[in-house]
């Protein structure tokens, strides 16, 4: 009994599940003779029969409801007094004439068109007009690798090695003119380089340098300050509290020197200390790191205090000495406030000994290098050059020399001639600077400037070969002449580093947008239309109705 009740059961069951099973298996069949009848030849006659007969109808149909559009249309204007256009007119005159100085603003802050910028961005990916770019490889050999790396320019910011005292120029700037000379990009970049130059791991043991670590990472002034002298109240001997009061604090070249001097002495014994036990540990090795590039640097703004205050004698010497004793910090590019010191001695002889050994072509170029370079052979000939007499005759080897000179320079920074030539105005220069970038030209125009006007001839020899430069390289973002090609990422940098009250020079010039000019246009033409509907009202009636 229990086994025919399960068979029963079981057979109920295989029926239920098999009924959907079998309207399936109906309903395809008969799917299947409807393809196959629809793919019979008489059943392609009828569509065909069908389509054709659909089509002419809309052949017919068609033309039929145009003429009624076009007769509505027309009733409409009939209807529209001169006013109507009139407004219409004006408001697309308006709206357009927005649109185009809002691309105006946008291409001269951004250096883009909006327009472009959305439709690229946004239109582009929806349309599905994005190309799908071929795959890079899978790897690279290292000597594939590393070549790739070093023919890439890249926009590195660098420390600007003359750059100016906060609190002795860069604040008393802010207080006459009430604008802020740095940017928070600038300043940003400096807090880094002082917790990397001033800080160490061992800070943590000794309680005057870890309140100047967290010193170091405050953004405002005051508290920074503050902290400094906190830490000299635990270490009357903390070198880094006394740098930076002679940097932020100080509001006199003068104030600043007592400062560093007060640095200075206490730098030096802690370097003794640091040198007589930095083999015992790696921490030690870290603190003897960190102690040095305070000396270093305290004594290199020693030096530019000495520049500033006209010791110029005194700080050439004082260049020279830390060049020799710390001779692998070249990175620091002391040679370049020694380079300054120099021409305002008009050593010019001791300036050629400085640039036969770090003009080299297996070292990084800068703005200072190039001009300074172009400035002395530009020396020999200025005075006695012409242009008229130059035509007339030829340029002489030496002629010949020192203008190559001056394209070398421009193809390594083409924003410098500009302001040398007072084309553009300056400003202070940014703490941080871009190699061949506009942050470079101000800085180097703003301290050499003064030695271009003192040798007789030599701006006006700039003035008239300088822009012979860009027929030697025509496509710079492409392929350089003595440089590599000349980098994209410039102009973005600049923009970051400089004041937004400067106006950061472009290279190469951009040409205006499609849509600027476009929407220029659009604006002329509508406020065209405009002012004739409102001169000449029946006559403009007439011609829209025509």
């Amino acid at each position: 009994a229990p086994s025919a009740v399960m068979a029963e059961g079981s057979g109920s069951g295989g029926s239920g599940r098999g009924l959907p099973c079998l309207g399936v298996a109906s309903a395809f069949r008969r799917w299947e003779q409807l393809r196959r009848r629809a793919a019979a030849p008489w059943a392609r006659g009828l569509l065909a029969v069908a389509a054709g007969l659909g089509l002419l109808y809309a052949v017919l149909r068609v033309p039929v409801r145009l003429r009624d559009g076009l007769a509505a249309v027309t009733v409409f204007l009939s209807t529209l007094t001169p006013k109507f256009y009139f407004a219409l007119t004006v408001t697309s005159s308006f709206i357009s004439g927005l649109i185009f100085v809002f691309e105006w603003w946008h291409f001269r802050k951004y250096g883009t068109s909006f327009i472009e910028q959305v439709s690229v961005s946004h239109l582009r990916p929806l349309i599905g007009g994005a190309e799908n770019s071929p795959p890079a490889p899978a790897a690279f050999s290292a000597g594939e690798n590393e070549t790739s790396r070093q023919n890439i320019p890249e926009c590195k910011v660098w420390r600007n090695p003359l750059n100016l005292f906060r609190g002795a120029e860069y604040s008393r700037y802010m207080w006459v003119t009430g604008k802020e000379p740095l940017t928070y990009y600038d300043m940003n970049l400096s807090a880094q380089d002082h917790q990397t130059f001033f800080t160490c791991d061992t800070d943590a043991l000794r309680p005057s340098d870890t309140v100047m670590q967290k010193a170091w990472r405050e953004r405002n002034p005051q508290a920074r300050i503050k902290a400094a002298y906190q830490a000299l109240e635990l270490n009357n001997d903390c070198a880094t509290a006394y740098v930076l009061l002679a940097e932020e604090e100080a509001t006199t070249i003068v104030d600043a020197e007592k400062y560093f001097k007060q640095a200075l002495k206490a730098g030096e014994m802690i370097y003794r200390k640091s040198q007589n036990c930095h083999s015992q540990s790696p921490q030690h090795e870290a603190q003897l790191r960190r102690d040095t590039n305070v000396l270093v640097y305290v004594k290199r703004r020693l030096a530019m205090c000495a520049r500033k205050l006209g010791r110029i004698r005194e700080a050439v010497k004082m260049m020279r000495d830390l060049m020799k004793e710390f001779p692998l910090l070249s990175m620091l590019n002391i040679h370049e406030n020694l380079l300054e010191a120099l021409l305002e001695l008009q050593a010019y002889a001791d300036v050629q000994a400085v640039l036969a050994k770090f003009d080299d072509i297996s070292l990084p170029k800068s703005a200072a290098i190039c001009y300074t370079a172009a400035l002395l052979k530009a020396r020999a000939v200025s005075e006695r050059f012409s242009p008229e007499t130059a035509s007339k005759r030829g340029l002489s080897t030496a002629e010949i020399n020192a203008v190559e000179a001056i394209h070398r320079a421009v193809e390594f920074n083409p924003h410098v001639p500009k302001y040398l030539l007072e084309m553009k105005s300056l400003v202070l220069p940014p703490e941080h600077i871009l190699k061949r970038g506009d942050s470079e030209a101000v800085a180097y125009a703003f301290f050499h400037l003064q030695h271009w006007k003192r040798i007789e001839g030599a701006l006006n020899l700039l003035h008239c070969t300088w822009e012979g430069t860009f027929r030697m390289i025509p496509y710079p973002l492409e392929k350089g002449h003595l440089f590599y090609p000349y980098p994209s990422c410039t102009e973005t940098a600049d923009r970051e580093l400089l004041p937004t009250f400067h106006e950061v020079s472009v290279y190469p010039q951009k040409e205006l947008p499609f849509f600027i000019h476009f929407t220029a246009g659009l604006c002329s033409f509508s406020a065209m239309l405009a002012l004739l509907t409102h001169q000449f009202p029946e006559l403009m009636v007439v011609f829209v109705k025509a």
